[in-house]
């Protein structure tokens, strides 16, 4: 196995993924601190990444992972960070003959909310049922929350939700778009880029719903986030930013949490791209 100086190349797989903005921030990053490392992008879907995988030689560092690959890349890690075996994906590998997996969404989306001055919620309200929701609940639950609805058209998708809040001691609560009741204090809306919901389920949602964190950005403002009215909206872009953060920081130290070299310097590097 080449030593770790040697696996400088490293990418991001997913399909679609011609409209992945990750190799730019993790570019820009890499020239602050200097490194000789090459990060590309690669359209691969869930049937073929194991072989993908397998394929790679060991010039390769590290792969960034986005849909529909994180539950794929969940089941070939060999180990996982807490973040990743709660919610059941991986978005980030550190590759060697026991690649290690991490879940750098959740870590995102807490720094995300924190630019926006939020640090603590009580009680929230999630849109979708799928993977990003999951990563919303637990990031959820580490700001403190002990509520939260779950607001799907298909409900019953979000049985693992219930089980991820029962082990962090959240209490969630599944409705359908239409049957949202009560005021929380944040929604976070997973829903997929140009969901559009019925005119009146947005405003009844926005009437109650406080703060939106929408995990879209492309295209800007979403079809939600325009229908938001007086309340503040924070776009996607921020969770994009800091879950790209927490990688390098991976492919670098092993690590999601230990900081950057000049890490202030990199930040700017890495927004200056969005």
């Amino acid at each position: 196995m080449a030593d770790a100086v040697n696996r400088r190349r490293l990418a991001v797989w997913g399909d679609p993924i011609g409209h992945s903005r990750s190799p730019e921030l993790h570019a820009a990053a890499y020239a602050v601190l200097g490194l000789d490392w090459e990060y590309g992008r690669r359209q691969v879907g869930a049937e073929g990444f194991a072989d993908a995988v397998e394929a790679l030689d060991d010039t390769w560092r590290g792969l960034s992972l986005t849909m529909p690959l994180k539950e794929e890349a969940y089941r070939y890690a060999a180990s996982r960070d807490a973040h990743a075996e709660l919610t059941g994906a991986v978005n980030t590998l550190l590759l060697s003959e026991t690649p290690a997996g991490f879940n750098t969404d959740v870590g995102g989306i807490v720094d995300a909310l924190g630019d926006a001055g939020i640090r603590e919620i009580g009680t929230a309200r999630i849109l979708g049922a799928g993977a990003t929701a999951a990563s919303a609940l637990v990031a959820l639950a580490d700001l403190g929350a002990t509520r939260v609805e779950v607001a799907a058209r298909r409900p019953e998708r979000a049985a693992g939700l219930v089980r991820i809040g029962e082990r962090r001691g959240v209490v969630v609560t599944p409705r359908s778009l239409d049957e949202a009741e009560g005021t929380v204090d944040l929604t976070v809306a997973t829903l997929p880029s140009g969901t559009a919901l019925p005119p009146g389920s947005a405003a009844r949602l926005a009437e109650t719903g406080g703060t939106l964190f929408d995990a879209a950005y492309a295209p800007w403002p979403s079809a939600l986030a325009g229908s938001w009215g007086a309340a503040p909206v924070v776009s996607g872009l921020g969770m994009l930013l800091h879950q790209a953060v927490r990688q390098i920081r991976i492919f670098l130290h092993g690590d999601p949490v230990t900081p950057l070299p000049d890490e202030d310097a990199v930040l700017a590097a890495m927004r200056a791209t969005l």
